[in-house]
């Protein structure tokens, strides 16, 4: 969507030019590049200006990022999905389980990519959908979505350096001995498969989780927290099963069970900085019914 910022110019951005500035709060090449070709994008004290331009201490920048010109080719689908936070820069969603991230091959009209552009279907501005850190179909729970180049730009950066730290809770086969451990192994893909991952100490990379247990469960499940130093694709599940307690109701790893319809794992909150006004924000998403159904 587009978005429209402003900035009063301090003293210590005296004599900077404009482009350098921008650079300095997290503006990409590429948002320079759009910035550039029209220079009714760029207004300093109201006037157009180019962005080479000399700031000057008490200057009002005013900065309008523009959508891409690209047509959303994501059909507009009604589905339910939970909104935990919305503002210019981004959506936090709480996303239900049996929902992809995005569409694929037989799944065109059933993701959360489809859910967000009919929720956005009747704004002026065109929706882009720009997920930031993505869930497993069946694992419900807090993601970000970038509603603007400039707020994707910087969260996707949080992501690539960790600094998006998300808690997950789930519920697993047997009791778990040990209050806290960290499991340290690498993951790599099943070489006949394309989907399930394994503990692979030579090929893998590496990964670790830490958990906590949480609650004890008729003396057959543990509910257990998790937070991730790194972020491989099913990590936890893979984790857990390579430590003899997968989740129930996992088809990929643990196929016998048949406690739940789906992998009891849920991203339950999440922190990170606003992209652009710099402020600390931390949500929660509480246990879906199905995961509740279990442990209560």
């Amino acid at each position: 969507m587009d978005r429209n910022l402003e900035y009063i110019i301090t003293s210590e951005y005296n004599d900077m030019p404009l482009n350098k500035y921008l650079l300095r709060h997290n503006y990409t090449v590429s948002i320079l590049k759009k910035l550039r070709s029209d220079d009714s994008l760029v207004l300093v004290n109201g006037l157009a200006s180019f962005t080479n331009k000399i700031l000057r201490e008490g200057d009002l920048v005013h900065i309008k990022i523009p959508e891409n010109d690209k047509e959303n080719a994501i059909l507009p689908i009604k589905l339910d999905f939970g909104i935990i936070y919305e503002d210019e820069d981004l959506i936090v969603v709480n996303k239900p389980y049996d929902m992809p991230i995005h569409p694929s091959m037989n799944n065109y009209e059933n993701s959360l990519a489809n859910a967000l552009t009919y929720y956005y279907k009747d704004t002026d501005s065109p929706f882009i959908y720009r997920c930031i850190d993505r869930l497993d179909r069946n694992t419900s729970g807090l993601t970000i979505v970038a509603k603007n180049p400039l707020s994707a730009s910087i969260l996707n950066d949080q992501m690539k350096n960790r600094q998006i730290r998300k808690t997950y809770k789930a519920i697993v086969s047997g009791i778990v001995e040990n209050e806290s451990g960290t499991i340290t192994a690498p993951i790599a893909r099943e070489e006949e498969s394309c989907i399930k991952r394994i503990v692979d100490f030579d090929k893998g990379e590496q990964a670790i989780t830490h958990y906590q247990v949480l609650k004890y469960i008729d003396k057959k499940f543990t509910l257990l927290s998790f937070k991730l130093d790194t972020g491989r694709t099913h990590q936890i599940r893979v984790h857990m099963q390579y430590i003899g307690h997968p989740l129930i109701g996992d088809f990929l790893y643990n196929p016998d069970d048949d406690s739940l319809d789906r992998q009891a794992l849920h991203a339950d909150s999440i922190a990170f900085t606003h992209p652009v006004s710099g402020e600390f924000l931390h949500f929660e998403a509480p246990l879906p019914e199905d995961m509740l159904g279990i442990i209560e």
